[in-house]
C-alpha cells in the first residue's frame, strides 16, 4: 500500500491544457474516483501517475518516492484498462501469470500468486479455459487478477467496467467494493459513471476543464457541492438550478418567490446575484408535504412531462403559463421549469396545476458570478452531509 501524492500537476498539449495545476493526495489505501465530463483531465491524471504521461510541471510522488520522471514498471503501480485486452492464444492462468513470468519469478512463487489471485476474484475452475470461452464479466475478472498478482502498491484502473452491460456493472461493482476490502490497497478509480463513483469511493475527486472543482465523500459532494458545476455534475437527475435575487425576505427569481432571513447566508448582501439549487426529491406538493423542514413559500406550477421510473415518478414542471414548453433535457433546469421526483402514487396530472414547497435543509445558494457555494440549507438549517439527517440550531 502506499499514499499518492500530485503536487502542483499540470499537463499541457501545444496549445491545449488537460490538467491545470493539480493539488491531490489520495491516502494509503483509499479508494479515489476521478469524475468528470469527457475532456476533463482525469485519463490524463491517471495516465501521469501511472507514468504513461509526464507531467508539463509539477511531481508526482508514490509513498516517500518521488516518481515523477521513473518508467511505469518502476512504480509499483498496476493498471486495468476500459479494453481489457487478453492474450486469446492463452489461457486464463497464463494471461494472469503473463507479467510475473516476464520477471523471472520462481515456478513456485507465480503458482501461489496465481491461485491466490483467482481466488480473491473468484476464478476458480477457469483457469484453464481460454479468453474467447469466458463471459465479459469473468474476462474482466481476469484482467484485475493480473494487476493483483503483481502486488502492486497502488491500483489504476480507467473505466473498467464501461463495455459491460448494465446488470454486469451492478454486479462487477459489488465485485470491486469487496476486493478493496479484502486487499485493503490504495485505489485510483477513472469513471463517468456517477454510480460507480458515489457507490464504491472512500472520496470522489471532481474535474472540469483540467481543474479539480472538489474532493469529499460522495455524500459531501451530494449534500454540500463546492460550486454550481459539482451541483450541477453529481447526481442523476441532476440539481434544479435557477438564477435570482437575494430580497429584504429572502430570493426572487423569474418565476418564483422563496421566503427566508437573507441574515443566514454569508458574504452576500440583499439585492446581489444569487443561482437558487434544490435536488428534485427535496421538492415535494404543498398538500402532501409535512410541515416540519418546509419553506412556507408555496409554488403554483403545471405538470409537463411525467416519466414513471417504478420505486418514483419525475414530473417536469412548467413554473411559467406562458413559456414556451421545451423537451430540452440539459444539466440545469430552464429558467421555466423545475424537476420533482414523487412516490410513485402521489396524484399528479399532466396539465393539471399544483402547488409545491421545499426543503429549507436542502436549499442550496450559489454566489452567480464566481459560482461558489454559499450556503447548503437555509433558515437556520442545516444538512449533515455524511448522513443526510437535519442538524438542530444551536
Amino acid at each position: 500500500m502506499a499514499r499518492v501524492q500530485l503536487d502542483d500537476i499540470t499537463k499541457r498539449f501545444e496549445d491545449v491544457t488537460a490538467v491545470d495545476d493539480l493539488d491531490l493526495e489520495i491516502r494509503d489505501g483509499e479508494f479515489v474516483s476521478l469524475v468528470g465530463p469527457s475532456g476533463c483531465g482525469k485519463s490524463t491524471t491517471m495516465e501521469m501517475i501511472a507514468g504513461l504521461t509526464k507531467p508539463s510541471e509539477g511531481r508526482v510522488f508514490i509513498g516517500d518516492d518521488d516518481v515523477t520522471t521513473l518508467a511505469p514498471k518502476d512504480r509499483g503501480v498496476s493498471m486495468v484498462f476500459q479494453n481489457i485486452a487478453l492474450f486469446p492464444h492463452m489461457d486464463v492462468r497464463e494471461n494472469v501469470s503473463f507479467g510475473l513470468r516476464l520477471r523471472k519469478y520462481d515456478d513456485n512463487e507465480v503458482e501461489r500468486r496465481v491461485d491466490h489471485a483467482a481466488d480473491i476474484v473468484q476464478l476458480e475452475g477457469m483457469l484453464d479455459r481460454m479468453p474467447d470461452e469466458l463471459s465479459g464479466g469473468q474476462q474482466q475478472r481476469v484482467a484485475i487478477a493480473r494487476a493483483i498478482v503483481r502486488n502492486p502498491d497502488v491500483f489504476l484502473m480507467d473505466e473498467p467496467l464501461a463495455n459491460l452491460d448494465a446488470k454486469l456493472r451492478v454486479h462487477m461493482r459489488t465485485e470491486l467494493q469487496r476486493l478493496h476490502r479484502e486487499l485493503n490497497q490504495t485505489i485510483v478509480y477513472v469513471t463517468h459513471d456517477q454510480a460507480e463513483a458515489m457507490t464504491m469511493s472512500n472520496r470522489i475527486a471532481v474535474l472540469n476543464e483540467g481543474k479539480l472543482q472538489q474532493i469529499a465523500p460522495p455524500l459531501t459532494c451530494y449534500n454540500e457541492p463546492a460550486n454550481l458545476f459539482v451541483a450541477g455534475f453529481i447526481g442523476s437527475p441532476s440539481m434544479n438550478l435557477v438564477e435570482g435575487e437575494l430580497v429584504d425576505d429572502g430570493l426572487s427569481t423569474k418565476n418564483f418567490h422563496v421566503e427566508f432571513d437573507p441574515a443566514t447566508v454569508p458574504g452576500v448582501s440583499v439585492g446581489d446575484a444569487v443561482t437558487f439549487g434544490v435536488r428534485p426529491e427535496d421538492v415535494h406538493l404543498a398538500d402532501e408535504a409535512e410541515s416540519l423542514g418546509r419553506l412556507p413559500s408555496r409554488i403554483e406550477a403545471t405538470p409537463d412531462v411525467i416519466e414513471p421510473m417504478g420505486d418514483e415518478t419525475f414530473v417536469y414542471l412548467q413554473l411559467s403559463a406562458d413559456a414556451e414548453r421545451t423537451m430540452e433535457r440539459d444539466s440545469q433546469s430552464t429558467p421555466d421549469q423545475l424537476l420533482m421526483s414523487v412516490d410513485p402514487e402521489a396524484d399528479v396530472e399532466q396539465g393539471r396545476p399544483v402547488e409545491v414547497v421545499f426543503d429549507a435543509p436542502a436549499v442550496h445558494l450559489f454566489d452567480t458570478a464566481s459560482g461558489e457555494a454559499l450556503v447548503h440549507g437555509v433558515g437556520g438549517e442545516a444538512r449533515d452531509a455524511e448522513s443526510g439527517l437535519q442538524e438542530p440550531e444551536q
